[in-house]
């Protein structure tokens, strides 16, 4: 008991750690309960992040803010219309496309799975093939029964994403616009003795302007390449596999496995085993070599480096309570912890030390 009253007066008897932790708890749990409500409010942070990076350098050229303002959003808002009308219909109908090829693909992985126990004999068994055969035809029903089952809720989706298509530009316009008086009204919420959680936050606020702008920037280079790079291979589904490897950049490591699968599915149905087919495979490849060990390292060298296995477990425990949102900031939020850790005061413990 004197060992948890000491390790508790030692962590908790500085008003400043007491501050930043009263702020941390409401935080999270303000999103935790809210964060789906608030969802067109967190993306047009982010936008709204990603915007006052060119904002800032046109005032620093002496353009008004005002004038930045209204220039940066009113290309925010053209590019989005060009998004919606050129990219949403062409992924939607390449989606519609392979939904209604998903049967033949089925055979054809079928055809291939009954046709091992030919070729390696020694190996492979008929009986393994049929069970394993089983399996994913049963797997496969449930997974359709669920996509029957969501139709109707689909409706209701797209009324949501209407909304928030309307609601997230007036949110980033008035947050760029008003960002001072916005600024100068939370902080009359802020006690006076809260430097840690000052310091705190403004190594987060900069390292998820690097983290926004960076991965923003990341997602439009890889997916660009990408469709070049399939184009050139006559794969089909081009704009729909290049899109969904620019947005695997998201959740690092598992994003490039988990888009691998649906990329060689597609390539195999249309090439089978030719050279084709290993083209399609080495350009995924190199393009994931050239994102990991030049790109990243040249958009991410201002963020703190954290271990892949902190980004990993960052990935799945913050995706796991937060879902999309906390996937897309769980390095963020993985360097919101590693701040708090490197800012906690160590003056007592060091002195505990030394006593003993």
């Amino acid at each position: 008991m004197n060992v948890f009253t000491s390790w508790f007066k030692r962590n908790f008897s500085d008003p400043q750690i007491v501050i930043l932790t009263m702020a941390l708890l409401v935080s999270f749990v303000f999103i935790i309960y809210f964060g789906r409500a608030l969802a067109p409010f967190l993306a047009s942070i982010v936008v709204a992040y990603l915007l006052e990076s060119v904002i800032a350098r046109l005032e620093r050229l002496k353009v008004p803010r005002v004038v930045a303002v209204g220039v940066v959003f009113l290309v925010f808002v053209a590019v989005m219309f060009i998004l919606l009308v050129w990219l949403v219909p062409k992924l939607i109908t390449q989606v519609t496309q392979l939904v209604q090829a998903l049967p033949n693909y089925f055979s054809t992985g079928m055809d291939f799975m009954r046709a091992l126990p030919e070729k390696y004999p020694h190996l492979i068994q008929p009986e393994q093939v049929q069970g394993l055969i089983n399996k994913v035809t049963g797997e496969v029903t449930i997974i359709g029964q669920q996509i029957l089952g969501k139709t109707v809720s689909s409706v209701f989706s797209a009324f949501s994403i209407a909304v928030f298509l309307v609601v997230m530009p007036i949110l980033v316009f008035f947050l760029l616009k008003d960002k001072q008086q916005i600024l100068a009204w939370l902080r009359q919420f802020i006690p006076r003795d809260s430097k840690l959680t000052l310091s705190v936050w403004h190594e987060v606020d900069v390292q998820i302007g690097n983290y926004v702008r960076g991965k923003a920037f990341e997602i439009l280079l890889v997916g660009l390449i990408t469709y070049i790079v399939f184009v050139f291979l006559d794969l089909d589904y081009a704009i729909l596999l290049a899109t969904l490897t620019g947005f695997s950049v998201l959740v690092p490591f598992i994003g490039a496995v988990a888009v691998t699968f649906p990329i060689a599915l597609v390539a195999f149905v249309q090439f089978g085993w030719s050279p084709s087919f290993a083209y399609v495979m080495i350009s995924y490849g190199v393009i994931q070599i050239l994102d990991g060990n030049a790109l990243v390292p040249w958009l991410f060298s201002e963020v703190n480096n954290l271990h892949p296995v902190a980004i990993i477990v960052a990935v799945l425990f913050f995706g796991g309570v937060w879902g999309f949102w906390g996937v897309f900031f769980a390095i963020p939020l993985a360097t919101l912890v590693n701040a708090i850790i490197q800012s906690w005061p160590r003056t007592l413990l060091a002195t505990d030390i030394d006593r003993s």
